[in-house]
């Protein structure tokens, strides 16, 4: 007993030696780099990865850091990182996902946390950088890179990794595992449908599946304002009114949030102007007409071509409409190279001429393969796969009714057997993937370990705001956090969870 512990013992720890020698093992369309060994300590990672990927400056443990190319296409160039634990490797394997356009390695925050905890972890740029061109620019002329961007890279990423994880530590790992946010949110239901055997549990925050969409309701908004001027500026002067006015009204409890948006009605007819509709100035008191049926589609269905149909759902109650002027410019590149690079491979696209009822269709047709809204997950399900979903009801970024939607198309699709294979968690107060009033922090790699290891499915998971010590259960969808009526609302204890 004794000589099979040492040897298991030794499988899991990669000497200097045995790092370095790793840069001679051979992957199919696919080079190691380089090879290093890190002692322990704090690590710094590059430009590229974003202003908040220092934030953990804590040490890490000694590791092998592995730096690998993946080139399943004559135009990829998909770059990655692979740390190994030195020692007390715990047998799994977890990637990182990435934020916006990707095009650089974002995930070092999740992956040091990982580390610490004895997991192998890695992360990819998705297939391009910033010298690529900024955002969407790097599809311009090739469809490649977009479709690495879009599912490949995170592929190439699940299989070198577990292929060069066997070769240092002479076992495979037990269990794979991803984590991301927003785009990474995307990467994880996407490996979910397509890929249903690269990990055994997916974490998918915030979820951008819905990439072409979301961009092109969001860009058609600057273009509708600029075609509308009378629009333009509203919400300058009213953005603070109607915020104001939607927590008077949903905020029961006062805590500066909403609790449950579901359980919210608002009538913007209520702070309607009773001057005539045709007085074209601004007021911060009331809302004209336009004023209203605006603010009605920003917090309803969202945005409809002409005949009904959803191009992408709108804001939730109690995510603040932002106090910005729109100043006649071009739609924000961020969201407009959707159009006019994905859609049109066209860099001078003119936004003037864009049609949502003819061109949407084009642009679907063209890249919708970019989306990630399969609900069919029966692969994932049959392969014992674990979906955790969570989203902010203050995300302002990407509407929370997009995770609600797409979790309900899965119940539909699925029925009974989704419970097995899907969860959706629901945060009160919470932004784009975290902060905001609400309990921002909570624990979800433990919970899919031990939901995928153990068959502990979440029913709840305690949240918290480590900045105003308020702590809340997070309750499986559909049910909610019900405050039970007595005791401080800021401890979780006085919360139950139940079906609305």
């Amino acid at each position: 007993m004794l000589t099979i512990f040492a040897a298991a013992a030794l499988a899991s720890a990669v000497s200097a030696a045995n790092c370095t020698a790793l840069t001679g093992f051979t992957l199919e369309n696919a080079r190691i780099a380089s090879a290093e060994f890190v002692p322990a300590g704090a690590f710094q990672a590059p430009a590229s990865a974003g202003p908040n990927a220092n934030n953990d400056q804590a040490a890490i443990p000694a590791h092998c850091r592995v730096k690998m190319v993946f080139t399943p296409t004559a135009k990829s160039n998909i770059n990655a990182e692979l740390w190994l634990p030195a020692s007390e490797w715990n047998g799994r394997f977890l990637a990182v996902g990435n934020g916006g356009w990707a095009g650089a390695i974002q995930g070092y925050n999740d992956m040091r946390v990982a580390l610490r905890r004895g997991y192998a972890t890695a992360g990819t740029d998705t297939g391009h950088t910033q010298a690529d061109g900024a955002n969407g620019m790097f599809a311009l002329g090739n469809e490649e890179k977009l479709v690495d961007f879009a599912y490949r890279a995170i592929h190439e990423l699940a299989d070198k990794s577990k292929a060069v994880i066997a070769q240092a530590y002479g076992e495979e790992a037990e269990y794979s595992y991803f984590k991301g946010c927003s785009t990474g949110g995307r990467q994880g239901l996407m490996s979910a449908q397509r890929y249903p055997e690269d990990f055994d549990g997916i974490i998918a925050g915030a979820p951008a599946n819905r990439h072409i969409h979301m961009h092109v309701a969001q860009s058609y908004l600057h273009i509708f304002n600029n075609r509308n001027p009378e629009y333009a500026n509203s919400y300058q002067y009213t953005a603070d009114l109607i915020n104001r006015a939607v927590l008077q009204k949903c905020d029961v409890l006062k805590e500066g949030f909403i609790n449950e948006p579901r359980q919210c009605e608002f009538d913007f007819d209520t702070i309607r102007c009773s001057q005539e509709a045709g007085d074209s100035s601004f007021s911060e008191s009331c809302l004209w007409e336009h004023q209203t049926i605006e603010t009605q589609d920003y917090y309803g269905e969202g945005l409809r071509t002409s005949d009904g149909t959803i191009v992408f759902p709108g804001q939730a109650l109690g995510s603040p409409i932002p106090r910005l002027p729109f100043d006649f410019q071009p739609p924000n590149a961020f969201l407009f190279d959707t159009i006019r690079i994905l859609g049109f491979q066209d860099r001078n696209y003119n936004w003037r001429r864009f049609d949502l009822d003819r061109d949407l269709p084009l642009i679907d047709e063209r890249v919708g393969f970019v989306d990630a809204t399969d609900p069919d997950l029966g692969e994932f399900e049959a392969n014992g796969g674990k979906l955790l979903m969570y989203h902010g009801w203050m995300d302002d970024g990407i509407s929370p009714w997009n995770s609600v939607q797409y979790y309900e198309s899965v119940v539909q699709e699925m029925g009974a057997a989704q419970e097995d294979a899907v969860r959706l968690f629901m945060v009160p107060g919470m932004g784009h993937c975290s902060g905001g009033p609400g309990p921002y922090e909570f624990e979800l790699l433990t919970t899919l370990e031990r939901w995928r290891e153990a068959g502990r499915a979440p029913e709840e998971i305690p949240a918290s705001n480590p900045e105003t010590g308020l702590t809340r259960p997070l309750c499986a969808y559909p049910e909610t956090a019900v405050y039970d009526g007595s005791g401080d609302t800021t401890n979780a204890g006085n919360w139950d969870c139940k079906a609305l």
